[in-house]
């Protein structure tokens, strides 16, 4: 098998497509059809504080995914283009000894971990994301932090935008036909969408029905992305990786049953995550334990 390069890396995750797809139904719902409707003295302000947020999302998201997340000594001597040899468990017991990857062939440091799933051994590996398709260490951590925060604080404003919108429809929906574009619609049951550029007649029922969907979908993203983000200032706090804390707080009883799990594996297969112990430094390992892929939440 061959090492992955980053998170555009074939085959792509059906999480990652998930992820992407969603990111661009809410900027066209979002800049195409609610935010045109807010009152003059606030649609500009939305367009530009959630498009610059969108815009900051979307650059740290990408270079999240793009970033390759090895160790530096792997990305001095890895040539993508040759396989990835099979772990060999009769001569060496675990993938990860004094520092030293008998996969990649290289020293590392204290905080790399071998990820089956990207095939390399990453640096200050904190978890692998499906959503990403790519593995999270040092070298791209605070993007996909900032890529979390902004999708947080975006999906939030335009919960707002859309809930106002919703609400103004029933109290005074004159309020949100104030663009010069709907002085030429006399129907006011006729709706227009993708203003200014592209005037599109819609019904007030097709408008709300997409608006009660977009609601659904933005506010259970905001409520799974906010507890990772609650997470991970929580880690941050506490100075640890997610591999840590997943490591600090598995039963002793799972772990011994993932370290069976990794010996029978391992024998027909290199895609497992065979890691190295954090508390040993360069002292050999008595322990090596299988570390679960982090499922995140959605991105923006």
């Amino acid at each position: 098998l061959h090492s992955r390069v980053n998170g555009w890396s074939l085959p792509l995750h059906s999480f990652q497509v998930v992820t992407l797809g969603l990111f661009s139904y809410l900027t066209v719902v979002g800049f195409g059809i609610y935010i045109p409707l807010l009152p003059h003295r606030w649609k500009y302000v939305a367009y530009t504080v959630i498009g610059l947020l969108f815009m900051y999302h979307l650059i740290t998201h990408l270079a999240a995914v793009t970033i390759d997340p090895a160790d530096q000594n792997v990305l001095a001597k890895k040539n993508y283009n040759h396989p990835m040899p099979i772990f060999d468990r009769s001569k060496f017991k675990h993938v990860i000894q004094n520092q030293h990857c008998y996969l990649c062939e290289v020293e590392v440091g204290p905080k790399v971990k071998h990820c089956s799933t990207c095939n390399k051994c990453i640096a200050d590996f904190d978890h692998h994301c499906n959503w990403l398709n790519n593995c999270v260490g040092s070298k791209n951590y605070w993007f996909f932090f900032s890529a979390v925060a902004s999708a947080v604080l975006g999906l939030f404003l335009l919960i707002v935008v859309i809930l106002y919108i919703f609400v103004q429809y029933f109290v005074d929906p004159a309020e949100l036909r104030t663009s010069p574009q709907f002085e030429s619609v006399d129907d006011n049951d006729t709706w227009l969408v993708f203003l200014p550029l592209a005037p599109t007649e819609t019904t007030a029922v097709a408008i709300m029905s997409v608006a009660a969907l977009t609601l659904l979908l933005a506010f259970s993203s905001f409520l799974l992305l906010g507890h990772l983000l609650l997470f991970h200032l929580y880690l941050l706090g506490k100075k640890l990786s997610t591999y840590e804390y997943m490591t600090r707080h598995r039963p002793r009883s799972s772990t011994m049953a993932q370290e069976m799990n990794v010996v029978a594996t391992l024998e027909g297969s290199n895609r497992i995550e065979p890691l190295q112990d954090l508390s040993e430094g360069r002292q050999p390992k008595q322990l090596e334990v299988v570390v679960p892929v982090v499922s995140e939440t959605f991105m923006l």
